[in-house]
């Protein structure tokens, strides 16, 4: 028998469901008055003076379980109706909120490419940085529908940015100086591109643009510093989602440079979702129905 189950307990009502909700206590469906309270992240990062608050959190207030859910926010499990707001007002002095509901923007997750051998960004700090100017900025800006953005920190995409609806992932684009290319017949360029877009073509190594995803894993391989040099960078990805209905995102037709840049074309993704998306449709949905080109237009076009 669930030990949740209590006949005696009366059920909260539809509109109280609705309100909690919004506040980032979703309603467990196995029990009349059980909710599981979201509490926000940076992106999956939590101090451990925050992970002991999340705790015990969960041992006063709910079943003693933290889960943790796809975006990387913590869940804790089993809250009574009851001791909602004394739950949050709790986890509010320890400087924790609850959320991640809605047709907003939600919280902004990313992978660990700050500290990853792989990584080409930091990407805690942007990712951060997106979380305070478009989570918490926009946090009162209703939209069509919910808005998530991803961090990714290099081309492996563990955490599929172009499966958000804006992704953002770190680019390093080899440079390459050909005078310097002397024929080998064991190219370490071609011998370390993972996905084979450098080849030896005659006596020189070609690098297909159009497949080089700017891994970056060529750069200073050559022991003749062929690829010594390289622009470091972001790509964008719009309309990607996953779901009942999965949608693969577009890459925009740019390299940025420019933090600044990628922040001010993420706000224009933002602005034009809300301005354009009709209510209930998501923002591949919007892109669809506009077009990719007129979209990648209004976001990197001359303004």
């Amino acid at each position: 028998m669930d030990t949740y189950v209590n006949t005696e307990v009366k059920a909260v009502s539809k509109e109280e469901e609705t309100r909690v909700k919004a506040l980032g206590f979703l309603k467990d469906k196995r029990t009349p008055d059980r909710f599981n309270c979201r509490v926000i992240t940076r992106n999956g990062k939590v101090t451990a003076a925050e992970a002991r608050t999340i705790a015990e959190a969960a041992e006063r207030f709910g079943s003693g379980e933290v889960t943790m859910t796809a975006r990387l926010t913590m869940e804790i499990q089993g809250v009574a109706f009851d001791q909602i707001e004394e739950l949050r007002a709790f986890l509010a002095e320890a400087g924790l909120e609850t959320g991640g509901t809605g047709a907003k923007v939600r919280p902004v997750v990313s992978c660990k490419g700050t500290t990853c051998q792989y990584g080409l960004i930091d990407t805690f700090a942007l990712s951060e940085e997106i979380h305070e100017k478009f989570y918490h900025g926009y946090g009162q800006v209703k939209l069509p529908h919910k808005f998530k953005i991803a961090v990714g920190g290099c081309p492996n995409n563990c955490l599929k940015p172009d499966l958000n609806d804006v992704g953002i992932i770190g680019q390093k684009v080899p440079q390459l100086d050909l005078e310097k290319c002397r024929g080998c017949k064991v190219c370490q360029i071609e011998k370390n591109c993972p996905i084979r877009a450098a080849k030896l073509q005659g006596d020189k190594i070609v690098i297909d643009e159009a497949a080089c995803n700017h891994c970056g894993r060529c750069v200073s391989k050559c022991p003749f510093g062929a690829v010594e040099n390289y622009v470091n960078g972001y790509r964008i990805c719009i309309g990607g989602r996953w779901g009942k209905k999965v949608a693969q995102g577009h890459y925009l037709n740019k390299i940025f440079t420019d933090k600044e840049e990628v922040l001010d074309t993420v706000e224009r993704a933002l602005l034009l979702f809300k301005e354009q998306g009709i209510a209930g449709e998501r923002f591949a949905d919007t892109i669809a129905r506009l077009g990719f080109e007129s979209v990648e237009e209004q976001l990197i076009g001359e303004h």
